[in-house]
């Protein structure tokens, strides 16, 4: 197989404009660079220690569970039709081991996780696992391509009511085919990127293929029932310099609409869209696939709609952990203000939510994106996983009555699911949290996420490494120092969190009783910075050298949180908050308070031998926790929201 070709704009330039059917397509890309995780390490603090047990546990624990719930076996199995069919043999049963078609993306994503991690740290034995996995996963793969278990272990007849007698004839319904081919892809990409191997990665290219020639010639339109198919294309295309890959996503975001579900965003076409609907974990992967195509093609239709619909999400749907899906029924979206305290929430909708609202970053410059960013990670997307780094939650309800079996048929958190789609998307994600940090633009140089790390960043033409020193979410300090071999002149541009300003959320649906208490400073030796531009930054230009400190404090006063008029949960109620940490009441430490004060008293205390080391509050005498650590201590009542007396 030949070695991939160097990859420079020149090259993709003549891609772009030498595929019939393509000129319309543009060298572009979004007008913010983010710096990959592969330049930035966390170092110490609260995201370090997440990291370690997601590296150490949660990573060896998924392949472990892929193992021993049969997803692996899936591919054997397939492997093993073909095989025998080519030998003449016709009357035998296969029964697959797992429930569901796109069972196969579990192992995907386990991989992509696994990838990012050999990306940060050599591991022999992980690699070699994932050679294994991989050579097994490409003898499932069909002579022309295609690539999906549950048909291919029946060729003869549908092996399950989701899919259908032809390919892709029900892929607008429930047989994600495409699903499982964009998660193929994101995996053969990272593992290409991760180890220079192009195992995995031909093995995408093989079905992309495929999908050129059905999809690509125009003979076959179909909107993919679980979106996915359209951000894998694109990191194809990346990696590649192919502008099918590009011209595939594109053809799949066409094809939605005019008329059809609103389930799976099929109600309109994408550039009509207004607002979040339907299954939230498929709208927001559309919507980050819209952004993409967004930025490489120059089409601002796509990036219109995204802003409409975000709009409406971040201003009538957003739960105050920075969850999106109120709705059990469909895993979906409710309409506006419907944000019951027992909303469904899941894990992978809150994953899907970070890419997007990092996409509306580096399409807009705009930090209320980021804000959304961190206030999912601290909250909605960090508690889908225990402190010890096997146990799991689907949904994430902001109450609990300590008995239901809400979280897919188990009371409290699960070691695995029957539909195992949170813990990977867990994993994957923490891998390359620190993908999120920072952003180039120009000779600016953006700040976006606060963690104690070091990174290596390409700006002004100047390599410049900055080093984050702080104990967040727990402390506001931050220190950031810059190395660099010769002095050069920059923007800095320092996220100042909507929280520290006195907003919770970029939009009215959540407000503080005490705005005033919020506070923040920047300085720089005897230098004050006194202003946030309008994209939520403060700016810093000037000729930087080596040994330049900046002090960053955001004040974190706890603060007492209400609801939109029109949110018929929280009428009444409160919820408590300290800097970007969402806090709740759990049995675990007393009973739940029936009512607290209308003017409650407020005293962060920290707990270096609580849950991992957290700061709890003290709300007139009773002890609130944060929301991500609940149900670690066991089964019990839990509540975000309380009635004021």
């Amino acid at each position: 197989m030949a070695t991939p070709p160097v990859v420079t704009p020149t090259l993709v330039a003549a891609l772009l404009f030498s595929l019939a059917g393509v000129a319309s397509l543009r060298a572009a890309d979004y007008p913010i660079r983010p710096v990959p995780f592969t330049a930035v390490r966390v170092t110490d603090g609260f995201w370090k220690a997440k990291q370690e047990t997601n590296r150490t546990v949660t990573v060896p624990f998924a392949l472990d569970q892929c193992e021993e719930s049969g997803r692996l076996k899936n591919f054997d199995l397939a492997a093993e039709v073909m095989r025998r069919r080519a030998a003449g043999e016709k009357d035998f049963q296969i029964q697959p081991p797992t429930i569901y078609p796109f069972d196969d993306t579990d192992a995907y994503k386990a991989i992509e996780g696994a990838s990012y991690v050999l990306s940060m740290r050599p591991d022999a034995a992980l690699a070699a696992r994932l050679d294994q996995w991989i050579a097994r996963i490409a003898a499932a793969q069909e002579p022309d391509g295609y690539l999906y278990t549950f048909r291919t272990m029946h060729p003869d007849s549908p092996g399950h009511k989701w899919i259908g007698a032809k390919r892709w004839e029900k892929d607008p319904e429930l047989s994600h085919e495409l699903y499982n081919c964009g998660h193929l892809y994101e995996a053969g990409v990272a593992h290409f990127q991760a180890t220079g191997q192009r195992t995995l990665l031909d093995v995408c290219l093989k079905n992309a293929e495929l999908l050129w020639r059905d999809f690509g010639d125009g003979r076959l339109r179909i909107a993919p029932g679980h979106e996915i198919v359209e951000m894998g294309l694109v990191k194809l295309y990346r990696v590649t310099g192919d502008a099918r890959w590009l011209k595939l996503a594109q053809i799949f975001l066409d094809a939605r609409g005019p008329k059809g579900n609103p389930y799976s965003q099929q109600q309109a076409l994408v550039v009509d869209q207004t607002e979040a609907v339907g299954h939230a974990v498929r709208a927001n992967y559309l919507y980050s696939g819209m952004a993409d195509v967004a930025a490489l093609t120059g089409d601002a239709r796509y990036q219109r709609a995204i802003e409409r619909i975000w709009t409406n999400m971040a201003s009538r749907k957003l739960y105050l952990t920075g969850g999106v899906g109120a709705l059990a029924k469909g895993e979906a979206y409710g309409a506006d203000y419907e944000l019951p305290h027992d909303g469904y929430n899941e894990t992978c909708a809150a994953v899907a939510l970070m890419m997007w609202a990092h996409r509306m970053f580096l399409l807009s410059g705009e930090s209320r994106y980021m804000d959304v960013f961190e206030r999912t990670a601290f909250n909605g997307f960090l508690s889908g996983v225990s402190a010890s780094g096997d146990r799991f939650f689907y949904p994430n309800p902001l109450v609990y009555d300590g008995a239901a079996k809400n979280n897919h048929s188990h009371a409290g958190r699960a070691p695995w699911f029957g539909c195992a789609c949170c813990p990977p998307n867990l994993m994957r994600t923490l891998a390359a949290l620190s993908g999120y940090f920072y952003a180039v633009k120009d000779d600016a140089l953006y700040v976006n996420f606060y963690a104690a790390s070091e990174g290596e960043v390409d700006v002004a033409g100047r390599k410049v490494r900055v080093t984050q020193t702080t104990d967040y979410p727990w402390s506001g300090r931050v220190q950031l120092s810059f190395a660099l071999e010769k002095p050069a002149t920059f923007t800095l541009k320092l996220r100042i969190p909507g929280w520290a300003q006195g907003r919770p959320v970029p939009s009215d649906l959540y407000r503080y009783e005490n705005p005033r208490t919020a506070d923040w400073s920047v300085r720089f030796g005897a230098e004050r910075a006194a202003l946030v531009e309008s994209d939520g930054y403060v700016w810093l230009t000037r000729e930087w050298r080596s040994g330049d400190r900046i002090e960053v404090d955001l004040a974190l006063p706890p603060q007492v949180v209400r609801g939109h008029p029109a949110i018929a949960a929280t009428e009444g109620q409160v919820a408590f908050e300290r800097g970007p940490v969402v806090y709740c009441f759990e049995q675990a430490d007393q009973p739940i308070p029936e009512k607290v004060s209308r003017a409650p008293k407020l005293l962060p205390h920290p707990r270096p031998d609580l849950l991992g080391g957290v700061t709890v509050l003290d709300v007139d005498g009773a002890t609130a926790v944060p929301y991500f650590a609940w149900a670690n201590r066991g089964v019990g009542p839990m509540a975000v929201w309380r009635p004021v007396r």
